[in-house]
């Protein structure tokens, strides 16, 4: 049996040496990249060849890709590469690297086409100023065969080790049995269900309640499905810090049951969590673990290929023992393992290394994606940008050498975009073309002092070049799906400030393609109605399959009460506060224990808490604080304890309002006083126009769908078990309205008021 590997890949294993250097960044965008590829090839003469398919063996190894392209008139084989920045300030390995897969595959075109000599070619294309540097060496093919079986032999050890784990993985997978004599309900139809779209391809919207144990639900029917299906990888993606504990608890299930040596599970994190120098840059001249990173990679990775469970603590501890960063020694394993649990950001945002490396690896992947009503705020955010001139006036005052004009520049540019502006915002579907062609400057500018000297880069400075860096990114993708708008502001004297932001208003078309490239994705959550808003937005195939998995509750089990009598809209919202208190504190006598109570706002919940303990001193409270850290909201919950007696009050919508699982009498009850629609505002009204203009239902995909939503994400901290007993006060005349209870879950008993 052969093992096949992507010509980038064997040269990324055999051919990096010395410091992990990331000062020659950041590089441009897979975009940027392919239009400037595009832009090369247009150039050549007629005749030359772009995008070549090669593939050769030695031994038992195949190694595959494409070659950039060929010009048979110079017999010259090109490797075009894009960068940003001066060319003489790239790190030597870098170049190495690239020399690396030009000569693989220019002895793949000389085997293919019986060549005894060919050119060798490494084209650099600057981004920004559209400059091609050519570097061309002369090589026989038997020079070539020689580097390209040098290449292979060292990979050649890792090849046998991978193939020898994935075939016991296979024999294991094969025999696996779900980790329990039996299946809750609904678990075993939202499995199969999930087996069938991915055996057919398809992806599937699956809503399902909490109870029925989706995490294990989901991710069982994927190890099952990894060896008829030929899946190299499972990505299970969450919007939290908690879904990802669930996942690597439902992966310890499944292997503790039935031991699985072989396969490997991985967990991604955020660069800032997993970085042991934060002070420091990467590169290493400045980071010890940086230093002489890949000449220590292969002993760390042999290390951590053995372990069957990669997690943060066990990465960790394995880059540490061989003097590795944690965070990139995460990136290279991201390569060998067979599941990995991630952030949505590793899969759908525009620089995803998982989306990066099933593209370039030609990986057949199938996505489960949790909570996955998170993902059209989260795409959103992933494909929007904005600049504060606050910043830029600091900047500017701050006078960073031999950036002055530069600053001055867009500063200009950025105050006739508002010059005529009299009300506070307003918004446009065009872009700002004269700033962005000044900010492309000024970036250009920065990136060439941060090759010279990475290490003195003003912290401030280098924020706003990020931040400037994305907006024109972001720039390159605007469409009728995006907003442009400029909130104006009164700054320090009386100087008028402008923020200028790019909205994405619709994630569909940028979200889509990812969902495609998958063999099957499967979106689930217990709040994925109404099904349209969700396939609209996030660009699922026509084909995708849709599953209402039934609640494991009973109604008998929760009590709904609708507090019609009071309106929790803002010009109203001083007059609710007594009655709320009451409510509240009738609740609590009549049937004393632990609720949590949700209101729109910060300010809306400190004047409830306020009223309540003036008014009923008894009761205990304690209340969500803006900014919380992890220890604060974990006390938070803490006060949750079996049998407790006290009213906990948090934002809708917040850290508490999802993804908090509070069983039993932990809490029996929660008051819910806000139907939790978005603020109306100028930028909120520009979605609903946007959205009414693509799918005619502005109101209900701006305001409606997404409030309602949090709602009933809120009232599911109620009923956790089917032996779970509880209450529930919807506080606000509109939960009477038909349109708004028709989104109720079907087993919620009738509201009584």
């Amino acid at each position: 049996m052969s093992y096949s590997v992507a010509v980038r890949a064997l040269c990324e294993f055999s051919a990096k040496v010395g410091d992990l250097d990331l000062r020659f960044t950041p590089s441009p965008t897979a975009q940027e990249g392919i239009e400037g590829h595009r832009r090369v090839v247009a150039r050549r003469a007629a005749g030359y060849e772009s995008e070549i398919p090669l593939e050769g063996e030695y031994q038992a190894l195949r190694v595959r890709g494409r070659a950039d392209g060929y010009d048979p008139a110079c017999n010259r084989l090109e490797e075009i590469k894009t960068h940003r920045g001066d060319l003489a300030r790239q790190p030597a390995n870098h170049r190495q690297l690239h020399w690396a897969q030009a000569k693989v595959y220019a002895w793949l075109m000389c085997q293919a086409r019986q060549l005894p000599a060919i050119e060798v070619a490494l084209v650099y294309l600057d981004v920004d100023d559209d400059g091609q540097t050519l570097i061309s060496e002369h090589h026989t093919a038997g020079d070539l065969q020689v580097f390209f079986e040098a290449q292979c032999q060292r990979f050649l050890a890792w090849a046998h080790y991978q193939q020898q784990r994935l075939a016991e993985r296979d024999h294991g997978l094969q025999a696996l049995t779900f980790p329990y004599p039996q299946f809750r309900q609904g678990q075993r139809q939202l499995s199969e269900t999930l087996y069938k779209a991915v055996s057919t391809g398809r992806c599937l919207m699956a809503q399902a309640s909490t109870g029925i144990g989706k995490t294990l639900g989901t991710l069982f029917p994927l190890l099952k499905a990894m060896v008829p299906q030929q899946l190299d990888k499972v990505f299970f993606l969450t919007a939290k810090t908690p879904g990802r504990a669930l996942a690597l608890d439902a992966i310890g299930q499944i292997t503790a049951s039935a031991p699985q040596p072989a396969l490997r599970t991985l967990e991604l994190i955020a660069r800032d969590k997993a970085c042991e120098h934060l002070d420091k840059a990467c590169h290493g001249e400045s980071c010890p673990l940086a230093a002489g990173f890949y000449d220590r990679l292969p002993a760390a990775r042999q290390a951590a290929a053995g372990l069957p469970l990669l997690d943060r603590a066990r990465l960790r501890e394995v880059a540490l023992a061989h003097q590795v960063c944690p965070y990139y020694l995460g990136q290279e394993m991201a390569r060998w393992v067979d599941v990995l649990i991630a952030d949505y950001n590793y899969y759908f945002d525009a620089h995803a290394l998982l989306f990066g490396l099933s593209q370039t690896n030609q990986w057949r992947v199938a996505v489960l994606v949790d909570e996955a009503h998170n993902l059209v705020e989260r795409g959103r955010s992933m494909y929007s940008a904005s600049l504060d001139q606050g910043q830029l006036h600091a900047l500017r005052q701050a006078k960073p050498p031999g950036l002055g004009s530069a600053l001055d520049r867009v500063n200009r540019q950025w105050n006739a975009l508002y010059k005529e502006q009299r009300a506070p915002y307003e918004a446009s579907e065009h872009l700002p073309e004269g700033l962005l062609r000044a900010l492309q400057q000024c970036v250009g500018l920065i990136q060439e002092q941060m090759n010279q000297a990475p290490a003195h880069i003003d912290p401030a400075l280098l924020q706003f070049f990020f931040q400037a860096l994305q907006f024109t990114r972001v720039a390159e993708l605007f469409d009728e799906h995006f907003l442009f708008d400029i909130t104006v502001r009164q700054g320090p004297r009386k100087r008028r400030l402008a923020t200028l932001c790019l909205r994405n208003v619709n994630p569909a078309r940028l979200l889509g393609p990812r969902m495609r490239a998958a063999r099957s994705v499967t979106l689930f959550s217990a709040t994925l109605s109404p099904q349209r808003f969700y396939r609209d937005l996030l660009g699922m195939p026509a084909d995708t399959a849709w599953l209402e998995v039934a609640a494991p509750f009973r109604a008998e089990q929760l009590q709904v009460r609708i507090a019609s009598q009071v309106s929790t809209r803002y010009q109203q919202r001083h007059a609710s506060l007594a009655p709320i208190v009451e409510l509240i504190a009738q609740q609590y006598q009549a049937q004393p224990g632990n609720y949590l109570a949700f209101f729109s706002s910060f300010e809306y919940l400190q004047q409830v808490v306020g009223l309540l303990t003036q008014q009923h001193p008894q009761l205990p409270v304690w209340a969500q604080a803006p900014g919380m850290d992890e220890a604060a909201r974990q006390g938070f919950l803490d006060r949750f304890v079996a049998d407790g007696r006290g009213v906990g009050f948090a934002v809708l919508g917040g850290a508490f309002g999802e993804g908090v699982d509070l069983p039993g009498t932990r809490l029996i009850g929660a008051f819910i006083a806000t139907l939790g629609l978005p603020q109306v505002n100028p930028v909120n009204e520009q979605f609903k126009r946007r959205l009414g203009q693509q799918f005619g239902a502005g109101f209900d995909y701006a305001y409606l769908y997404p409030g309602v939503r949090k709602v009933i994400q809120a009232a599911g901290r109620v009923i956790r078990g089917d032996q779970d007993q509880g209450v529930l006060v919807l506080i606000d005349e509109r939960f009477t309205e038909p349109r708004v209870q028709q989104m109720f879950p079907g087993w919620w008993p009738p509201a009584t008021r």
